[in-house]
């Protein structure tokens, strides 16, 4: 059996039993192979803009003899994928602003799925603000710590759509900022993820006080910012 990492292993516990999934970005292929083995999905799609993550998974689909039932497809986002072909749209591994480009692109097709496995690298405040404002649900959280790294990820459900987010200001800065979902269940890695950060901002403030530049007086106020949120977020944590 394939051995996942912890981040890939919290990715397919967010993916629904019995469903058909689109893996953009598939890199190796090790998400779907390991989801078709188990039973966990009848079929899947695995997609990479990259000849070579595709030459590397085709090789390890092969390796366990999945190729009736893992589809290999050269592919800039979602370009690739047909509406109604996947019922589950993975992505993963990649910079917030990519996966948002990917987001828009092939909104139409996306829609035609009903979850939505989202695990932006970075801008994960921008991935979320753009789903909070389009109305789509949020509706699961996770966090995993590997190998000194902090990896948030979601699980969107497409067909139930709000709207509007409905949230305060400043509730709605915090939920983009850390989850609502992982902030509501306490989860105990964003409280780790929590307190390094406060202790990183509260030591690039005593580095700025000693700076009198005007840039630095900005930086300053940004970080002051910042930290401001990551203290309520980790209030947010005890009182619920």
């Amino acid at each position: 059996m394939i051995k996942l990492s912890k981040r890939l292993r919290a990715l397919s516990d967010l993916v629904t039993e019995g469903c058909v999934l689109a893996d953009i970005g598939t890199d190796h292929g090790y998400l779907p192979i390991y989801l078709v083995l188990t039973g966990k999905i009848k079929r899947a799609f695995a997609m990479d803009i990259g000849t070579g993550p595709l030459m590397h998974a085709k090789e390890h689909i092969e390796a366990y003899g999945l190729g009736d039932y893992i589809t290999l497809r050269r592919s800039d986002g979602a370009a690739a994928l047909h509406p109604g072909e996947a019922d589950s749209v993975l992505i993963a591994g990649m910079g917030g602003g990519v996966m948002l480009h990917i987001l828009e692109a092939g909104e139409e097709t996306l829609l035609s799925a009903k979850e939505w496995i989202l695990q932006p690298q970075s801008e994960i405040q921008n991935v979320r603000e753009y789903l909070y404002r389009k109305g789509y649900c949020i509706d699961r959280e996770d966090m995993v710590l590997e190998d000194g790294k902090y990896y948030p990820m979601m699980h969107v459900s497409v067909g139930h759509r709000a709207q509007a987010h409905g949230y305060k200001k400043e509730e709605f800065a915090l939920y983009c900022r850390y989850g609502e979902k992982l902030l509501r269940s306490g989860n105990t890695v964003l409280t780790q993820y929590l307190q390094h950060q406060i202790l990183q901002y509260e030591s690039v403030l005593l580095h700025l006080e000693k700076q009198q530049k005007e840039a630095a007086k900005m930086r300053r106020k940004e970080i002051e910012t910042e930290l401001g949120y990551a203290k309520a977020a980790l209030d947010y944590g005890k009182e619920v």
